[in-house]
């Protein structure tokens, strides 16, 4: 096993690293928007492939080479980011894609339970009524209409499969704490291959359009890029908790950039989800507010 180049960080410092992910992740609808009708698995391979080169790059630069690690870890990183994804598009191909996502939405909430089957993590009640709180406004930001199982079962089933393959994959980085970051970036290259052949099999090729191009780099850049190592950093040392309740900005700061874009108006549910996301992740940081305000008194 390949000794890790990582240098040790806090658990506040893991933390914040981890929530740049949230931050990443806000922007993938309005830079897909800007991106045009590019279809999904083809947006996969590109952004993938980008986020590939990239960090490869910067580990050549670095003196890092390539990471050996268990098939088992093989396995369980291409899961986690194939699958996520696949099982993601699936949903929104076969259910309207608001419920889709609202579905989806379930990892956050998730990776809050789950985290309390990790060694010396505990799940405590600010956990979960902060979680709540936070579906709760993500609940108002997507929700739109109800839910028929018998048209759109397939999608919600791919829809759900997806949030438990995130949530898994998260709580269960944790457990590969002696794993290099750098493995991500062969995880995103194989992701890539996989999503272009995807692509090649149900998918017509379209050429990005002028500006388009510069939309398809921000996504591998961060979305589809940076987001997955700070992401990796995050679960493995800081609080995974928190991090799952912070999720839910995720949605919200989304919808914030499509308003202040231009492309989404801006409503009394944008307002009250806000207000309940703020909330949760306040709850949910309970102890940390406390230390904070014991600090300062």
């Amino acid at each position: 096993m390949a000794q890790n180049s990582e240098q040790p960080v806090s658990r506040q410092q893991a933390t914040l690293i981890g929530s740049t992910a949230v931050v990443m992740w806000a922007t993938l609808a309005l830079l897909t928007e800007l991106a045009g009708d590019i279809p999904p698995f083809q947006m996969m391979a590109m952004a993938f492939t980008i986020a590939f080169a990239l960090a490869r790059t910067g580990m050549y630069w670095r003196g890092i080479k390539s990471v050996r690690v268990p098939w088992a870890v093989w396995a369980f990183g291409i899961a986690g980011l194939f699958g996520y994804h696949a099982m993601y598009f699936v949903g929104l191909a076969y259910a309207p894609a608001a419920n889709a996502s609202l579905i989806n939405y379930l990892w956050p909430l998730l990776i809050v339970v789950f985290s309390a089957l990790l060694p010396e993590e505990k799940l405590a009640w600010y956990h979960l009524l902060g979680a709540l709180l936070g579906f709760a406004g993500a609940v108002l930001l997507v929700a739109r209409g109800g839910f028929d199982l018998s048209s759109y079962g397939r999608g919600y089933a791919a829809a759900l499969a997806s949030a438990l393959i995130w949530s898994s994959y998260s709580v269960g980085t944790r457990y590969w704490g002696d794993i290099p970051t750098e493995t991500m970036s062969e995880f995103c290259g194989v992701t890539a291959i996989l999503a272009g052949l995807c692509h090649i099999f149900f998918e017509q090729t379209v050429v990005p359009q002028s500006n388009a191009w510069w939309a398809v780099l921000g996504i591998g850049l961060a979305p589809a890029g940076a987001s997955f190592f700070t992401w990796n950093i995050g679960v493995k040392y800081g609080n995974i908790k928190l991090l799952g309740v912070l999720g839910y900005g995720a949605p919200l700061l989304s919808t914030f950039l499509l308003v202040v874009f231009g492309l989404a108006p801006a409503t009394w549910r944008l307002l009250v989800a806000c207000l309940l996301i703020v909330a949760g992740a306040c709850v949910a940081s309970l102890p940390m507010v406390r230390s904070l305000f014991s600090r300062t008194t």
